[in-house]
């Protein structure tokens, strides 16, 4: 079996739980003895950039970005094309905060959505004759619904079949504008019949979604996000610090504003003085006010030696970052689909304080590896993080449960073999 994913880029400017998802699939796929090609669109692939030097990265955010809101680009020669393409500009253009949020964007999105409708018509075709011609995959995944504008076309062309992740689309289209939310939601509705199957990443997001998208009987399916715990190491929590960490993109919406109030309340009990913080995770120039007003609130609080900020996060640095902290919290104000960090951070032997929102519950509650608080507010979370970061009886206990959740439930290479069971009954159905 031969299989496509078509993955947006973030370029590796900041930690893509998503991005990160698709390449942990697309290696224990390999592992599987399966051929998957990864075709990156608007950026290059999180940590997988080297992937622009082997196939093209269709739909360049630049370029897409520039022809959806200027006409005079829609008709400039080859060679702008191919500089507005090449990787140093699309690696500049992962820095800038339009390629992140849906403000800015809502027209371009609607566009995607309308696939060969929209503006994008001719980046379109060019990507599905590639497909056709040089990769040849016997099935497409998309990797989100915000692409599902893309599939009548490879399905008219190719006849073979699509299927679509879903994760945190929500996030995007709920912050538009009334106009642009209702009709993204309505076209995604509309061209999710064009679908094949719908594979959610937790019963949360499932359910959710299902009642979104009006989704049939039989088309929508589950499968965990998963990572391989034997490429973690596991520090013992005894030999660490009290270290309280936070990894993902830095911002206001991924609660890091919340976690960092909750921390100056922590620090005001004398009984915590040890205690420190570290973030990491990168960031966009979106993100730079927010940032600079966390570091503000910690200069005012005297805590700037007690918070540590971190700017490498790929690889062994991730790694170096999991080997120091003792508990993990990313507090996303309103939830979200899943969380991959969760599963980083539960394989390296970390536990959690999350709160109750989105498929968190979902997640602590089947692996055992943390506590979750409700209402999302800073003195909640200062609350269940005092009552476990000195606790190192308390912390081992939630770590080897973790790590054992882990490998039962959110093991990669099981996950995959589930994916593929999924692929199989529908590329039979072409046999």
């Amino acid at each position: 079996m031969k299989i496509a994913h078509i993955i947006p880029g973030s370029g590796g400017s900041f930690y893509c739980g998503n991005c990160l998802r698709d390449s942990k699939y697309m290696k224990a796929l390999l592992d599987l003895g399966k051929q998957v090609i990864k075709v990156p669109l608007y950026l290059p692939i999180f940590d997988d950039a080297h992937d622009l030097n082997e196939v093209p990265v269709f739909y360049g955010a630049v370029n897409t970005y520039l022809k959806q809101r200027f006409p005079l680009f829609r008709h400039m020669p080859a060679f702008v094309d191919n500089i507005l393409d090449s990787k140093k500009v699309l690696h500049l253009a992962a820095q800038n905060a339009g390629s992140t949020r849906a403000k800015g964007l809502e027209e371009m999105t609607v566009s995607m959505l309308l696939g060969e409708e929209g503006l994008q018509k001719e980046e379109l075709e060019r990507m599905v004759h590639w497909l056709k011609d040089e990769a040849k995959p016997d099935i497409v995944h998309l990797s989100n619904a915000l692409l599902i504008g893309l599939a009548r076309r490879i399905k008219q062309e190719m006849d073979i079949p699509v299927v679509c992740s879903l994760q945190d689309e929500d996030v995007w289209v709920d912050v538009m504008s009334d106009k642009f939310r209702e009709e993204s939601w309505e076209l995604m509705t509309e061209r999710g019949k064009e679908i094949d199957a719908f594979i959610a990443v937790s019963d949360f997001y499932a359910e959710a979604m299902k009642k979104r998208l009006k989704i049939e009987d039989g088309k929508l399916f589950k499968n965990y996000i998963g990572v391989d715990a034997a490429d973690y190491k596991v520090v013992p929590i005894e030999q660490k610090q009290p270290i309280i960490g936070f990894i993902s993109r830095m911002c206001e919406e991924n609660g890091l504003g919340v976690l960092v109030d909750a921390f100056i309340h922590l620090k005001e009990d004398e009984k915590y003085r040890e205690v420190k913080l570290k973030i990491t995770g990168g960031k966009t120039n979106d993100d730079t006010a927010f940032i600079k007003e966390q570091k503000h609130k910690i200069k005012e609080a005297k805590l700037e030696e007690d918070v540590l900020w971190v700017e490498e996060f790929e690889g062994e640095a991730r790694q170096i970052f999991f080997d120091s902290v003792s508990l993990l919290s990313v507090p996303v104000l309103n939830g979200e689909a899943f969380g991959l960090y969760q599963l980083e951070a539960l394989a390296s032997g970390i536990p959690l304080v999350q709160p109750a929102l989105g498929a968190f519950p979902e997640v602590v509650g089947l692996s055992e590896g943390g506590v979750t608080y409700h209402p999302n507010s800073a003195k909640k979370l200062s609350k269940a993080i005092s009552s476990l970061i000195l606790d190192k009886e308390k912390l081992t206990d939630l770590s080897k449960k973790g790590l054992a959740g882990v490998k039962e439930h959110f093991d990669v290479n099981k996950q995959a073999e589930k994916l593929v069971d999924i692929y199989e009954q529908f590329t039979k159905k072409k046999v």
